[in-house]
């Protein structure tokens, strides 16, 4: 799983305060404060209990991936960081899977134009 700007540069600061101790080789993201691994089965049952716990006992560990990736880019950041992030090969790729375009966005889209067009007409 790609690690963001914030969570690399902390994981960075950790790993120089631990030194010769650090024990992250592997890159990941589900540590424990030394960045020794937290295994699969212990981050799926912690996930299960806290969806369970608002309601979504369905939900999947893979869905909130899906749901990082719409919420991104409908919050405007732009396709190549949510790619970068993704650790997609490729844009069109991570637009093709992700890229629904949801009423908000067009919404948003036309409100974009509007302002645009009564810019120029001023």
């Amino acid at each position: 799983m790609p690690r963001t700007k914030n969570t690399r540069a902390a994981q960075h600061r950790e790993r120089l305060a631990m030194g010769i101790d650090w024990q992250n080789e592997m890159n990941l993201v589900f540590t424990y404060p030394d960045d020794s691994y937290i295994p699969m089965q212990t981050v799926l049952k912690r996930f299960k209990r806290i969806a369970a716990k608002i309601g979504r006992p369905d939900a999947r560990f893979h869905d909130l991936r899906h749901t990082y990736a719409v919420m991104s880019l409908q919050e405007g950041d732009d396709v190549k960081t949510v790619q970068q992030n993704l650790g997609h090969a490729t844009a069109s790729f991570t637009l093709d899977v992700y890229g629904h375009v949801s009423e908000k966005m067009k919404q948003e889209s036309a409100a974009r134009m509007d302002r645009f067009i009564r810019k120029v007409k001023a």
